[in-house]
C-alpha cells in the first residue's frame, strides 16, 4: 500500500481532475485491476461496473482477444505517421465498412469522441462553405465533447464554464425530444412531434443552416429516447432544406441500445456519423468520423484542412477488428438481449417501489433513472443551474452511497445512467438493482408527494 499511497500523492497533486473543482480531486478511488463486469480497488474490494465506466467499456474488462490483438500490434509496429499505410489501418477500415450503415464509407480516425465531433464540425463547415451555410443546430440536452468546437455544440452546463467560445460562432440550440419534460407542454400522440417540426421552423427562420447535429439517444444528459417518427421527420427536414444530418453515436453506438447504432432503430441513415468509446471497447482511444462518398468527393481537388499526429494510430486501431468480432460473437449468443430485458424489468420494478423515481427510460443496456421530489409536479431534486453553481446534488450523494456498497453508477445532475457492459449477467444486474433499491429509500424520505 505504500507504493499506492505515493502514487495517490503524485497523481492528485500534479494533475487536473476532469470536470470538477480541484479540491474534489484529492482522494479518488484507487483501482488496481478489472475483469468482466467488475473492477477492484487497492484493498481488493470488488465493485460492479454498472455504467461501463464512462459508458464506454461495452465489452467489459480483460477481454483477452482484444488484449492479444493490441499486444501483437505493439510488437510489430507501434506507430507510423498518418501519411503511411499499414496492415492495422487497413484491417480497421475493412472491419468498420462491414459494420457502418451503408453509404457511410469514408472515414477519418482520431483518438476520442470529442475529436470525432470536432472533425465532423470542420468537415461540415468546409463542405457547406460554397453554399454560404455555416450554422449548426444542436440540442440543449446534449454533450458532444470538450474542445472549443465540440463544447460549443454542447448543451449541458459544461459549455457554460467554457464560454465564451468565440472561435466557433453559429451554433444554435433546439428543443429536445424529451417527452417526460416536453418543452412544448404537449404529449403523444397528439403533439405532432413538435420538437422535430420546430427544427424546420428554426432552419427557415435562421437561414444559412449547414447541419443538424444530434445524439440519436441522448447520452450523459438523460438517455432520452425520441418518439417514433422523430428521426424520420428530421431526415425529411434535412433533405427538404438542403442541410446535413449528423448522428453522434459516440455513446449510443456499438450495441449499447441493442442495435449496432442507435439510429438504426428508426431506419434512418445520417450524412455523417461519429463514434468512439465502444468501437474498441475502450481498450484503446479511437474516434471515427464517417461520411458519405459525396462529402468525401468534395475534397478531391480541395484542401482537406484537418489532421492529427495520432490520426490512424496503428496501435489504437488494432483493437477495432478484435472488438467488432467480439461484439458479433457475444450478440449471437442472445445473452445480451436477455440481460437487457431483465434490466428493463428490474428498473421499472424499482420505479413502482420508489416515489423518488419520476421516470425510467432507455433501450438495451442504456437507461436513465430520473429522480423527482414530487411525482405529480415532476419537481426535480436538482437542476442544471444547481450543477453549474456547484451545489451538492442528491443524485451524486446517492451514487456515492452505492459506491460504498460496491456498485459504481454514473450520475449527472438529476439522474443515474445505468449502462452495464454487454457481458453483464442477470445475477450481476440483480446485485446492482438491489443496492440501488436500498439507497433510493434515502431519496424517498425527501419526497413531498
Amino acid at each position: 500500500m505504500v507504493q499506492d499511497e505515493r502514487a495517490y500523492g503524485t497523481l492528485t497533486q500534479h494533475t487536473y481532475g476532469n470536470w470538477r473543482p480541484q479540491s474534489g480531486w484529492r482522494e479518488p478511488l484507487f483501482i488496481q485491476s478489472a475483469c468482466g463486469s467488475s473492477f477492484r480497488d487497492a484493498a481488493g474490494k470488488e465493485y460492479l461496473d454498472f455504467s461501463s465506466q464512462l459508458m464506454c467499456s461495452n465489452l467489459g474488462h480483460g477481454n483477452q482477444v482484444i488484449v492479444e490483438a493490441i499486444r501483437e500490434q505493439a510488437g510489430k509496429l507501434s506507430y507510423v505517421a498518418p501519411g503511411f499505410a499499414c496492415d492495422a489501418k487497413a484491417r480497421a477500415v475493412e472491419s468498420l465498412l462491414e459494420a457502418l450503415p451503408p453509404g457511410l464509407d469514408r472515414l477519418f480516425f482520431s483518438t476520442s469522441g470529442t475529436e470525432a465531433n470536432e472533425a465532423a464540425l470542420k468537415i461540415i463547415r468546409q463542405f457547406m462553405k460554397d453554399q454560404g451555410k455555416y450554422k449548426i443546430i444542436s440540442r440543449y440536452r446534449s454533450y458532444h465533447g470538450s474542445t472549443a468546437g465540440s463544447i460549443a455544440l454542447t448543451g449541458d452546463p459544461r459549455r457554460w464554464f467554457a464560454e465564451p467560445v468565440n472561435t466557433v460562432p453559429g451554433v444554435i440550440f433546439a428543443p429536445d425530444a424529451y417527452c417526460y419534460r416536453c418543452p412544448f407542454h404537449l404529449s403523444l400522440p397528439g403533439c405532432g412531434i413538435q420538437c422535430a417540426e420546430y427544427v424546420d421552423y428554426m432552419i427557415k427562420e435562421e437561414g444559412n443552416v449547414a447541419a443538424i447535429f444530434v445524439e440519436p439517444v441522448v447520452g450523459t444528459n438523460g438517455v432520452i429516447v425520441p418518439p417514433e417518427g422523430y428521426f424520420q421527420r428530421l431526415r425529411e427536414i434535412a433533405d427538404e432544406n438542403g442541410v446535413l444530418l449528423v448522428a453522434d453515436e459516440v455513446m449510443s453506438g456499438w450495441y449499447r441500445t441493442g442495435k449496432r447504432f442507435a439510429i438504426e432503430h428508426w431506419g434512418v441513415t445520417p450524412d455523417i456519423l461519429t463514434t468512439a468509446k465502444g468501437c474498441t471497447g475502450a481498450y484503446t482511444p479511437v474516434g471515427v468520423t464517417a461520411t458519405t462518398g459525396k462529402i468525401h468527393d468534395y475534397f478531391q481537388e480541395r484542401f482537406f484542412s484537418h489532421g492529427h499526429t495520432y490520426a490512424m494510430h496503428p496501435l489504437a486501431l488494432s483493437a477495432i477488428p478484435a472488438a467488432l468480432g467480439e461484439y458479433e460473437r457475444i450478440m449471437a449468443t442472445g445473452q445480451p438481449q436477455l440481460a437487457s430485458e431483465h434490466l428493463r424489468e428490474g428498473l421499472l420494478a424499482l420505479q413502482d417501489r420508489h416515489l423518488s423515481i419520476g421516470d425510467v427510460r432507455g433501450l438495451g443496456h442504456f437507461w436513465a433513472v430520473e429522480l423527482v421530489k414530487n411525482r405529480h409536479t415532476r419537481e426535480p431534486f436538482n437542476t442544471k443551474a444547481d450543477k453549474a453553481a456547484l451545489k451538492p446534488l442528491a443524485v451524486s450523494a446517492l451514487a456515492g452511497e452505492m459506491l460504498k456498497r460496491g456498485v459504481y453508477v454514473a450520475a449527472w445532475y438529476n439522474h443515474f445512467i445505468v449502462a452495464p457492459p454487454l457481458i453483464v449477467t442477470e445475477e450481476e444486474i440483480d446485485r446492482g438493482l438491489e443496492v440501488m433499491d436500498d439507497v433510493l429509500r434515502l431519496a424517498d424520505e425527501k419526497t413531498t408527494g
